[in-house]
């Protein structure tokens, strides 16, 4: 940024308290409070008047920044997606034998989802336009491709153990952990009013992860070392 524009945001931004020259600081803030009022209102809901008020800059900074809404929606897209993978990043799974490194990641997953319900609402926001925004951002695209990659070099330690079907299928694998870490978000008000929220207790989110483990692990383990594990489990 150059020193009139560093002069003209701090001028634009002149009154407010605490006020810093942090370009990062200022966007990362933008950010955050434009991922609550997308998820809240969607695309076309959400307002730039709404999203300035709620932030440490100006309406101005954030055309200055992001440009229009729909370049700041991408953004914000892009955001969310580099969470789930930083957090992913940070198992270091690599390291850990692969049942465990496969039990780890589906944990993590479900866990995330839950306590960051906004990613979940923008996703389903995004697939109500079709997914035009996500498929723009090369961002993206490289964050999920890593997600499989990821899965890919466990489902390959797994079968050089000996312990992983060799038609294992990490894309399938992705699936089935988001799919249910997904639904347990996307769905909790209505599942939630028409069965009753015993799944939404303490107790019964811990059942639910566990169970979501015990389901892709047993998909990618040899069925003879599904069997022994099942038998394992059962002993008191």
């Amino acid at each position: 940024m150059n020193d009139d524009m560093m002069l003209n945001e701090k001028a634009v931004a002149g009154g407010r308290s605490g006020w810093k020259q942090d370009p990062a600081g200022v966007q990362n803030n933008i950010l955050a409070v434009a991922m609550t009022e997308f998820a809240a209102n969607g695309l076309s809901g959400a307002r730039i008047d709404e999203i300035a008020a709620k932030t440490h800059t100006s309406k101005r900074m954030i055309y200055y920044y992001f440009g229009d809404k729909e370049r700041l929606y991408g953004r914000v897209l892009e955001e969310a997606y580099r969470q789930v993978r930083t957090g992913e990043e940070a198992l270091e799974l690599d390291h850990l034998p692969p049942v465990e490194a496969l039990k780890r990641l589906a944990e993590f997953t479900f866990d995330h989802h839950s306590r960051h319900p906004d990613f979940i609402r923008l996703v389903m926001i995004e697939n109500i336009h079709h997914g035009v925004y996500l498929e723009q951002s090369e961002l993206i695209g490289l964050l999920n491709v890593g997600a499989i990659q990821k899965l890919e070099a466990i489902c390959q330690r797994g079968r050089a153990d000996g312990l992983f079907r060799e038609d294992v299928s990490p894309l399938e694998l992705h699936w089935h952990i988001s799919a249910s870490s997904f639904f347990n978000v996307s769905n909790r008000a209505t599942f939630s009013r028409i069965f009753g929220s015993t799944l939404y207790t303490v107790d019964g989110q811990r059942s639910l992860r566990d169970h979501l483990v015990e389901m892709v692990v047993g998909l990618a383990l040899k069925p003879e070392r599904a069997k022994g594990r099942a038998r394992g489990a059962a002993r008191p």
